[in-house]
C-alpha cells in the first residue's frame, strides 16, 4: 500500500527522459505524537510512520515526508534513481555518532539512547529544528554513552573505476552483502555497480550497508564501482524539490569545487584511492544560455577540485540536456570538459558510441557509461532489486610515481621519482609554483621536466624562494594519472661585518643567521658557508664552513690580505633549497708608515720623511702631503721602491710648524691609505 503524501508529484527519475508517480494532496491535519525508545517527539500528521523493524525492506528515502524507526541493513525495495528532499525523520538506535551534513541535521540523545535524523528540502532547515525543538526524553531506559565516530578507510585502496568494458548496474541504497553475493558475475551479467557516495540531493542518503568494509570486501570478490555525488543542480532544472547552483558562473565554478572537495572526502573515508572517478549527478534541465553557463562553469569547478587532488571528473547527466551542453562546448578552452562523461538515454542500445547527442569523436579514450535502461526490476540469484543498467568502456588513469623528492641546492634542484612498474609510459611531467603550493594541474606552472627518465635537475630557483613540485604520470594512450607533490622550503641569510674596513694584518668578524622562509624559524645545526672573492673578481670560493648554533647563528673570523666581498650561503638538503645572502665588502687599507729623520730643524736645514708600505707595490705613486688649514695638498711624490719603502727630502722655507703625511691611492686591490701625521718644527 502506498502510504505518502505529497502536495506536488516527485520525480522517480530525471535523467535523459523522466516519470513520475503522482500522490495524492496533502491534508491540512493536526499534529502527531511519535514515540521511540524513551523519545518523544511532534510531527505533522500527514507524515507517514514507517516501522523498519515491521517492514525491514522498505526504502527510507528523503524525498517524502515521513517518520521512519528503527535501522535495517536488509536489501531495501527502492527505485533505482531518487534524488530531491522533503521533511521528515529518522529516529534509530544511538549506535553511531551524529553526523550533520547540508540537508539533514543528527542530534544524539544519550538519556534516550536515540539517534534522531532530521532531513528537511532546500532552505527548510528552519523547519526541521522547529521539528527537533519539540523532543523530549520520557524514559532512560535505553540510555547509553555516545559512540565514537566511525573510523574512515585506514589507507584508501580501491580505484573506482579500474578497467572495465561491460556493464554496471545502479541502485539507489547499497545493496546488502547477501545481495552483492547474489549477483556476483557470473551469476549476473554485472560487474560494476553505482553508489551514491556524498551529496545533500540524495535521498537515500543514510546508506546503511555503505560502509569501509562492504567496500573492500566486495571490491576483494571482483566487484567495481561508479561513484556519484548529487549535490547542486542546475538553475533550470526540470524536478523540484532540488537545491539549485548559482546562475552567476563565478560563484557556480567554486561551488563546483566545493562538491568536490566533499566527494574526495566521502570517497577516502570509504576506501576509494586517487585515480577513481566521481560522477557530479546532474539531472536533466531545458538548456538556456545562463543556465548552460552556470552549469558548465560549476563543471569546470568540479572537475578541475578533483583533478587537483588526484581523483578523475566525471558527469553523470541526460543525453539530451547537459550532454548536449558539454558536448557543444568540448573545445571551449573558457571551461574545463569532465575527463569521463556518463550520459542517460534509454534506448536500449547496449554500447557507449551511438547517441545522436555526443559525437563519437569526444570523451574516446575509455571514457564513456551509457544508461541504456531507466528503473526495471532484475531477478539474479533469486533476488529482485529495482536497477538501472549501463554500457561502460572506461579505464583508469596510469598510477602515481613513487618516492618523489627533491634535494636542494643553490638555485637548483635535483629530483628524482620510481616510474611505476607495469605503466605503458608516454612521459612525466613535471612542473613547479613558486610559494608552497604546487600547480594543480600539468599545463598549469612552469615546466621542469617532459619525458621517460627517473630524475631531472630544475634549474633558475630564485634566491630566498621556496618552490613547490608535481609530476604527472602521462600512459601512451594520454590519459595522466595523478600527481604527487614535494616542496622545497625556502631559506634566507643574512650578513654583517664587525667593521666595513681594516688595515693590512688585521681581522673582521662576518656574522650571519638562517631562516627558512615559510615561518621564519631558525635553521639550526646546518652547515652554512661562507664564501669570498676578490673585489676586483667574479670568483668565489668558499672560505669557512660553520654549523649553525641553537638560534641558527654562526660566525667566522677573516683576515683579507686584498679588499674582498663575502656572502654566507646555505646551500641545500632534502628538505631545504639553499640561498645566498647579500654581499659585504671589506676594504683593506695597505699599511703605510711615517717617519721624520730629525723632527725639529733650524731654517734652511734638512730633513727625511720617509717609511714604507705593505703590501709592497713596488713602483706606485706615494704623495706627500703637507696640511693647510683644514686641507692637506700635495707638495711632491716619489715612487715606491722594490721594498716597498719612500722618501722625500723636505726643506721648508719659513719658520715654522708644518704637519706631513704619505697618502697611497687605492688601486683595484686595496683602498686608499693615509699614513700617521707627523710635525716637524722649524726655527
Amino acid at each position: 500500500m502506498r502510504l505518502w503524501k505529497l502536495a506536488v508529484p516527485v520525480a522517480v527519475l530525471a535523467s535523459g527522459l523522466f516519470m513520475f508517480e503522482s500522490w495524492a494532496p496533502a491534508q491540512a491535519v493536526s499534529d502527531q505524537t511519535i514515540s521511540y525508545r524513551g523519545y518523544q517527539v511532534t510531527v505533522p500528521a500527514d507524515w507517514q510512520v514507517v516501522d523498519l523493524a515491521k517492514n525491514p525492506t522498505a526504502c527510507v528515502r528523503f524525498d517524502r515526508p515521513a517518520v521512519y524507526l528503527g535501522r535495517s541493513t536488509a536489501q531495501p525495495d527502492c527505485p533505482s534513481h531518487l534524488v530531491g528532499r522533503s521533511e521528515g525523520l529518522v529516529l534509530e538506535p544511538l549506535t553511531r555518532a551524529p553526523r550533520s551534513s547540508e540537508g539533514r541535521i543528527q542530534q544524539a540523545v544519550r538519556d534516550a539512547g536515540v539517534l534522531v535524523t532530521a532531513y528537511y528540502a532546500p532552505a527548510g532547515a528552519e523547519t526541521a529544528r522547529k521539528v527537533l525543538s519539540t523532543g523530549r526524553v520520557t524514559s532512560k531506559t535505553f540510555a547509553t554513552a555516545e559512540p565514537q565516530a566511525t573510523a574512515a578507510a585506514a589507507a584508501p585502496t580501491v580505484v573506482a573505476t579500474g578497467t572495465l568494458n561491460g556493464f554496471a548496474f545502479d541502485a539507489c541504497d547499497a545493496p546488502s552483502q547477501s545481495t552483492m553475493d547474489a549477483w556476483r558475475y557470473p551469476n549476473s551479467g554485472y560487474k560494476a555497480l553505482g553508489i551514491y557516495i556524498s551529496g545533500e540531493m540524495r535521498s537515500c542518503d543514510l546508506q546503511p550497508n555503505l560502509t569501509p568494509t562492504w567496500v573492500s570486501t566486495n571490491a576483494a570478490k571482483g566487484w567495481q564501482f561508479l561513484l556519484i555525488d548529487v549535490s547542486l543542480q542546475a538553475p533550470c532544472v526540470n524536478q523540484t524539490n532540488l537545491a539549485k547552483m548559482s546562475s552567476d558562473p563565478a560563484t557556480a565554478r567554486a561551488q563546483g569545487r566545493a562538491a568536490a572537495a566533499n566527494a574526495v572526502s566521502a570517497a577516502q573515508a570509504l576506501g576509494f584511492a586517487p585515480r577513481s572517478a566521481i560522477y557530479s549527478d546532474l539531472e536533466g534541465y531545458t538548456p538556456n544560455a545562463p543556465c548552460t553557463a552556470a552549469v558548465l562553469s560549476y563543471v569546470s569547478g568540479w572537475t578541475l577540485e578533483l583533478n587537483t587532488r588526484g581523483y578523475v571528473g566525471g558527469v553523470y547527466t541526460g543525453a539530451a540536456s547537459g550532454g548536449v551542453d558539454l558536448s557543444n562546448n568540448y573545445n571551449n578552452t573558457a571551461y574545463t570538459r569532465p575527463d569521463n562523461l556518463w550520459f542517460a538515454r534509454w534506448n536500449n542500445v547496449t554500447n557507449t558510441t551511438d547517441d545522436r547527442y555526443i559525437p563519437a569523436s569526444y570523451w574516446t579514450n575509455h571514457q564513456r557509461v551509457h544508461q541504456y535502461s531507466g528503473p526495471h526490476n532484475e531477478t539474479h540469484g533469486g533476488v529482485t532489486i529495482n536497477i538501472d543498467s549501463n554500457a561502460v568502456n572506461l579505464t583508469a588513469p596510469p598510477a602515481p610515481v613513487t618516492g618523489f623528492d627533491a634535494t636542494g641546492q643553490y638555485s637548483t634542484a635535483t629530483l628524482r621519482w620510481t616510474i611505476p612498474a607495469g605503466t605503458s609510459l608516454g612521459q612525466v611531467i613535471v612542473r613547479r609554483n613558486s610559494g608552497l603550493t604546487p600547480p594543480p594541474m600539468p599545463n598549469v606552472g612552469t615546466p621542469v621536466y617532459a619525458g621517460t627518465a627517473s630524475s631531472t635537475t630544475a634549474t633558475g630557483l630564485a634566491n630566498s624562494t621556496s618552490y613547490a613540485f608535481r609530476a604527472w604520470v602521462k600512459d601512451s594512450s594520454g590519459k595522466i594519472g595523478p600527481g604527487v607533490d614535494t616542496v622545497l622550503v625556502g631559506t634566507g641569510a643574512t650578513v654583517a661585518a664587525s667593521t666595513p674596513s681594516i688595515t693590512y694584518g688585521g681581522a673582521v668578524t662576518l656574522y650571519t643567521r638562517a631562516t627558512r622562509k615559510d615561518n621564519g624559524a631558525s635553521l639550526v645545526g646546518v652547515p652554512l658557508s661562507l664564501y669570498a672573492r676578490a673585489k676586483n673578481s667574479s670568483t668565489w670560493r668558499e672560505v669557512a664552513r660553520v654549523t649553525s648554533n641553537s638560534t641558527g647563528q654562526a660566525s667566522s673570523v677573516q683576515k683579507p690580505t686584498v679588499s674582498t666581498v663575502y656572502a654566507w650561503g646555505y646551500n641545500g638538503s632534502a628538505d631545504f633549497l639553499g640561498s645566498r645572502s647579500g654581499n659585504a665588502t671589506i676594504e683593506v687599507r695597505p699599511l703605510i708608515t711615517a717617519n721624520l729623520s730629525v723632527a725639529a730643524i733650524k731654517l734652511g736645514q734638512t730633513t727625511t720623511f720617509y717609511g714604507y708600505m705593505r703590501p709592497q707595490h713596488p713602483g706606485t705613486t706615494v704623495y706627500l702631503q703637507r696640511q693647510s688649514g683644514t686641507t692637506w695638498p700635495t707638495v711632491a711624490t716619489t715612487k715606491l721602491n722594490s721594498t716597498g719603502n719612500y722618501a722625500f727630502s723636505i726643506k721648508p722655507g719659513a719658520r715654522g710648524t708644518y704637519n706631513y703625511r704619505a697618502v697611497w691611492l687605492a688601486d683595484a686591490d686595496h683602498a686608499t691609505t693615509v699614513s700617521p701625521p707627523k710635525t716637524l718644527t722649524v726655527s
